[in-house]
């Protein structure tokens, strides 16, 4: 399957709730960001506080253009937390840290726009 970055590629196809409740899609807060020069894109590895019934997660992020290191500690981040924990490299990224791209294709995370509980879950 290939993901668009394309603004004006169609929707995908329809599909139904359930189905859409099978991404597990949760809150968390970054806790440390470490560089990953090591990764073919510039990325960095974060460490992501999902709360009290997750716990803490580890995630490769390519968001080096768009954010600075120290600037994202302490800020909220959604992520799919129910995907099979990826190899990058040397480094096991166990959730898939969200974003979109931006006018330039670099990602832009998403969070919400006030803070929520650490491992609340989209709905």
């Amino acid at each position: 399957m290939h993901v668009s970055h394309d603004p004006t590629a169609p929707a995908e196809a329809d599909t139904d709730f359930a189905t859409f409740l099978k991404v597990d899609i949760r809150i968390g807060t970054i806790l440390s960001v470490e560089p990953f020069p090591e990764a073919r894109k510039p990325a960095f590895k974060l460490l992501i506080d999902f709360g009290p019934a997750i716990g803490t997660r580890r995630s490769s992020a390519q968001i080096t253009e768009n954010y600075a290191a120290d600037a994202l500690i302490g800020r909220q981040v959604a992520a799919v937390i129910n995907f099979p924990p990826r190899q990058i490299g040397k480094f096991m990224s166990q959730v898939l840290t969200l974003g979109f791209p931006d006018t330039q294709g670099a990602v832009t995370l998403f969070a919400p726009d006030k803070p929520v509980p650490n491992g609340v879950r989209l709905f």
